[in-house]
Parts: structure tokens; C-alpha cells; sequence
């Protein structure tokens, strides 16, 4: 006798790009192929589980609030415990809305009891304490990025910064970070894929570093992975952006940024900031952008080291050139004729 198989519960994605931003993140997630969006969301990938996605980008839903076919509708069932399982992905920095008399900053949505807009900064009251997960997409909802730079008037911050960086979800997952302005979206698809496989019981919790970033993806910095690493080793920099070589001259700030972009590649390991030619300004890191203007002037640090690798490089360079002519000729034995010059020693005569 068979039975019929229990209709699989899905795990929503609930996507709210209602913080300050540009909805970069959601464009860049558009050009991912490791695995793709269409992948994750037709579940076309092994034992991942059943996912419905939320996003504003390409949610058919477009109908008026408390219509057949309203968007904003989802988020209310969540917020009434009526979807679980979900993952709350927050794209776009959190601004402090307790620091002005009235108005308010950002929202999304209204507050079905009042019909007033309803303020990102409320709906992560909320809907973070019952999600599954939650994801900052892109570097303002990690870190709080532009808007978040001095001088700023509404306070803005980063999600973890709102919620508490030892904030923890109901699954006893941390807030997860995938920065980058915008993130790559790669590394968004690969991460979300993450947590699903962790959420489906296939993966073991997902390994952060110290700012919340998935460790195999920002555990090395752009300079690492550059194609123009070997330039820097050899005390050969750029002057002009047209230049082949080492941008560190120029700005690029690779040597001590976490980012996985120039190994990587930007669409189907094509690109990359530095592999085109554009120095990198430091936007996967916490202390972007304040910290690493003004853009284009030499990091601090840069020309001491930029001279002691042009020291080195001149003597690496000179010993290069000896090798090379030695390596550049085929072996002496190697020729027509009549004897056998390659050393060879017969062990049955």
C-alpha cells in the first residue's frame, strides 16, 4: 500500500529592499550563475529545499493593499505567525527614526491597524525575531555603506548594528552579512544556498568571521586574488590607468581588503575591480566609505611598501632575467644526428 507524499512545507524568502539604498543588490542578483536565482527558486539544485520567494524585483503580486493579489501581504502573514519557516533578507541601511520630531526616514508598506507607512526599521522589530535567518544584503544593510558616512542626517547603520552584533535568529543563526557595493552576486546565490542546505539539515552552521562574513568567501583579501599580484612582487606599478601593472600607486586599496571579486571574476568569472583596470575602494569592509577617502590617493602605508617592493622587485626582476635566458633554451641534446647526448646509459649491455 502506498501513501502520498506529504506536500513539502516551503521556506519563504522574504526580501525587503525598503531600507536606504539603490537596489543595487537586487540588480546584481540578477547576473548569478553559481547557482543562479532561476536555479534556487525552481529547485533545480539536489536536496535543496522548496523555496517561494518574496522580492520585490520579480514578484508577479503587484495588487493594492488587501487585494486578491497584494505583495505586501506575505509580510503581514509573517508577522502574524502564519509563515514559517522564512528568511529575512534586508537590503539597504537602517536609518534611526527616534532622532527627528516627525516624519519618517524609509518604509514599506503600512501598518495595517493605523494606515500609516509602516518604517523598515519597524517591520526588523518585527519580523527578525521569528525569522529563520537573516541576511544583510549588499554593504549599507551590512554595514550601513554610503548613507551611513559622516555627515549623514538620518543615523543610518547597518543591520547588525540595529538588531546587536551577538544577535542571534530563532534558529540560533547570527545575522549574516554579504557585503559589497553592490554585493556580488555570486557570493549572495552561493550564501542563501548555504542556509537553505542548513536549514534542509545538509550543511553544518554556516562559518563567519569577525563582521559577520562568510568566511570562504572574505577570508582572503583582493590582492591575493589579483591579476596583477605579481606586478606588486616585483616593484612594477602602474602610473596610468591604462597600465597593466600594480594599481596600488593609483589607490587600490587590495593588499588589505577582504574580497573575493578579482578571484572570482564579476559575471561568469569574467571581471573582477582591478582585473579591468579600476582600483579597489574597500567595499566589503566595514569601515567603507569614511575610512578609505579620499578615493584615488595612495593608502596610507602604500608608498613605504610600494618602495621596499620596488627595492625587492629590482633584484627579483635581475634574477628573473637570468633564469629566463637560461629557461628560454631548449636543452643542448635535442638536435639530428647520429648520437644520443641525453645522458641515457644502457643497464642490458
Amino acid at each position: 500500500m502506498t501513501h502520498a507524499r506529504e506536500e513539502e512545507t516551503p521556506i519563504h524568502i522574504l526580501w525587503i529592499n525598503a531600507g536606504l539604498s539603490c537596489d543595487g543588490d537586487s540588480v546584481a542578483l540578477t547576473a548569478a550563475t553559481q547557482p543562479s536565482i532561476e536555479e534556487i527558486v525552481l529547485g533545480a539544485l539536489p536536496g535543496l529545499p522548496k523555496v517561494q520567494v518574496h522580492w520585490p524585483l520579480i514578484d508577479f503580486e503587484s495588487g493594492p493593499d488587501k487585494g486578491a493579489d497584494t505583495f505586501i501581504e506575505w509580510f503581514y502573514k509573517a508577522d502574524r505567525g502564519e509563515l514559517e519557516p522564512f528568511v529575512l533578507v534586508v537590503e539597504g541601511s537602517i536609518p534611526n527614526e527616534a532622532i527627528k520630531a516627525e516624519g519618517y526616514w524609509c518604509g514599506f508598506g503600512n501598518n495595517p491597524e493605523t494606515g500609516q507607512p509602516m518604517t523598515t526599521s519597524e517591520w526588523l522589530d518585527r519580523l527578525a525575531p521569528k525569522a529563520l535567518a537573516v541576511v544583510a544584503a549588499g554593504t549599507c544593510a551590512a554595514y550601513g555603506g554610503i548613507h551611513a558616512m559622516e555627515g549623514n542626517p538620518t543615523g543610518a547603520m547597518g543591520v547588525p548594528d540595529y538588531l546587536g552584533w551577538d544577535w542571534k535568529s530563532s534558529a540560533g543563526l547570527p545575522i549574516v552579512c554579504i557585503p559589497g557595493c553592490p554585493t556580488h552576486p555570486d557570493n549572495f546565490s552561493e550564501t542563501l544556498t548555504y542556509l537553505l542546505y542548513q536549514a534542509a539539515g545538509h550543511a553544518p552552521m554556516i562559518p563567519l568571521d569577525d563582521h559577520l562574513r562568510p568566511q570562504w568567501l572574505f577570508g582572503a583579501t583582493v590582492h591575493e586574488g589579483c591579476d596583477r599580484a605579481g606586478y606588486y612582487e616585483q616593484g612594477q606599478f602602474a602610473e596610468e590607468y591604462d597600465s597593466p601593472k600594480c594599481l596600488v600607486k593609483l589607490g587600490c586599496w587590495g593588499p588589505v581588503v577582504k574580497c573575493n571579486v578579482p578571484k572570482r571574476g564579476w559575471i561568469n568569472g569574467v571581471g573582477g575591480c582591478p582585473n579591468v583596470g579600476g582600483i579597489c575602494i574597500g567595499c566589503t569592509m566595514p569601515g567603507f566609505p569614511d575610512k578609505f577617502m579620499p578615493f584615488m590617493d595612495e593608502p596610507p602605508g602604500a608608498h613605504v611598501s610600494s618602495m621596499a617592493s620596488g627595492a625587492y622587485g629590482s633584484v627579483i626582476r635581475r634574477l628573473r632575467k637570468f633564469t629566463e635566458r637560461k629557461a628560454d633554451l631548449e636543452p643542448k641534446w635535442r638536435h639530428k644526428g647520429k648520437q644520443l647526448e641525453t645522458g641515457y646509459r644502457s643497464s642490458w649491455r
